[in-house]
């Protein structure tokens, strides 16, 4: 057999045949072999085309959402590197100066400014803060009507995927835009509080108006005392005048003491200082009383006073009591003298409310009590007060309910559904807080924790 040549030895060279195109010793495997590899670079080819269409059909959508994000934005916006060239700004930067992108680009960001203390103030701050961001910093900036407009500006470094900086982006609005903003919060603010306001003034008016037959009786056991007293002064001041009419006439020793036994002068002076501390006790009684209704009817203000809060609670329950049943029975486990700070009115308000809302609750009962105990924790800093009255409870749905605006289980035209509302925002105020629930022996429970005098949280309240 001839030789085989080797696997290194070079293949003999194509010869063409007489047509062109065709090559000799090149087989149909070798045709279909370079067909199939033409075949997968033309398929692979068709997949980088498609892929690379939906890259940039994504990459034209990325870039129509951040341009329609540029254009909708109202604060101004600048693009700069670090040297402070302009990259790129959005519309409302170019309504504001007057001035495209394509004026604005490749310029400084320190042209914007309207003069060259805030250019060189700008320039200052970048040099400080480099790399950190900058926020509401107050400079002018020249409008295109040439004007000189104060923006707060907002300055946040950005940078590349590797973390090195590359400029920064700068944000603002000017000034006049925020102030507006914050003038209609704040009259939106004095209008909640004027009406907040009126709802307490409402309430106050609507609690009295329940208690003024109680009031007046309370009102009328003084002035009857003080009217009974004066009219016993008034025979007393007679017996004197004829007496001292007596020795100034000139009569006789005789006859004087004859006049004085018989108009019992020794027994009228002795009478005299029990009527006077009388009459005095009971105008301080009334004075206290109208005062105690002053305090209670006016529009409070917010006022940081001394006062005695076991006397606030005792008043509050005498003026319910004297418009209540003569069945419903208050219970009182309470030091003589709490004193507190804050409102006095306010807090007679809550107090009235709580007992009032006990009275409504045991009107059906058989027995009607009021068990209120105040208890002062001095570890804790807080004193409680608690209200466990004898009557159904409160619903378990309502629990969540009870200090809720204009919330109430009363019937129509029996209560406003303000009282406890209100009540927790006094106690609130006063850096306390209520809470409501049911109690473990029957009836509900009503617990206010208020801050001693001197605590940290009566501290921070104030």
């Amino acid at each position: 057999m001839p030789d085989q040549p080797k696997s290194h030895d070079p293949l003999p060279p194509l010869q063409h045949t007489g047509h062109p195109g065709e090559l000799v010793g090149v087989g149909e495997d070798v045709w279909m072999d370079v067909i199939h590899k033409m075949d997968e670079v033309y398929s692979d080819l068709l997949q980088y085309e498609v892929a690379l269409e939906e890259k940039n059909a994504k990459l034209e959508e990325s870039q129509q959402f951040i341009l329609s994000v540029l254009t909708s934005i109202s604060d101004i916006l600048v693009v700069c590197d670090r040297n402070g060239a302009i990259e790129e700004v959005n519309r409302s930067l170019e309504d504001f100066t007057g001035r495209d992108l394509a004026a604005l680009r490749g310029t400084s960001v320190f042209e914007l400014l309207a003069d060259d203390q805030a250019r060189a103030q700008l320039r200052h701050l970048f040099a400080v803060f480099g790399d950190q961001a900058l926020h509401d910093c107050e400079l002018p900036l020249r409008a295109r009507d040439g004007s000189a407009v104060p923006v707060s500006l907002n300055c946040t470094p950005r940078f590349n995927a590797v973390g090195k900086s590359m400029g920064m982006v700068v944000t603002g609005r000017p000034v006049g835009e925020l102030r507006r903003a914050y003038q209609a919060l704040r009259q939106a603010h004095d209008d909640l509080k004027r009406t907040q306001q009126q709802l307490l003034h409402s309430e106050k008016m609507a609690s009295l108006g329940r208690l003024v037959a109680g009031v007046a009786h309370e009102l009328n056991n003084p002035i009857s005392f003080i009217l009974g007293n004066v009219h016993a002064l008034k025979r007393y001041a007679g017996r004197l005048e004829s007496y001292l009419g007596a020795i100034h006439g000139g009569d006789s020793a005789d006859h004087i003491a004859q006049l004085r036994a018989r108009l019992r002068i020794d027994r009228l002076l002795g009478d005299l200082p029990a009527l006077i501390d009388g009459t005095i006790e009971g105008a301080e009684r009334t004075r206290d009383i109208v005062d105690g209704l002053k305090r209670f009817s006016a529009i409070d203000r917010e006022v940081n006073e001394s006062f005695d809060l076991a006397a606030v609670i005792e008043r509050a329950v005498s003026w319910v009591k004297r418009g209540a049943r003569d069945s419903f029975h208050v219970r009182f486990s309470m030091p003589r003298k709490i004193p507190m700070t804050g409102s006095a009115g306010q807090m007679q308000q809550v107090m009235m409310n709580l007992v009032q809302n006990a009275w409504d609750a045991t009107a059906d009962q058989p027995e009607q009590w009021l068990d209120i105990v105040a208890e002062p924790d001095g570890n804790a800093g807080l004193l409680r007060v608690s209200f466990h009255d004898n009557g159904p409870g409160i619903d378990d749905k309502h629990l969540a309910h009870v200090f809720d605006p204009f919330f109430s289980t009363k019937q129509v035209g029996k209560g406003t559904g303000l009282g406890l509302s209100i009540s927790y925002g006094i106690i609130e105020r006063h850096g306390g807080r209520i809470t409501a629930g049911n109690h473990p022996a029957g009836g509900a429970i009503f617990i206010v924790e208020l801050p001693l005098p001197g605590s940290a949280d009566q501290a921070r309240r104030r």
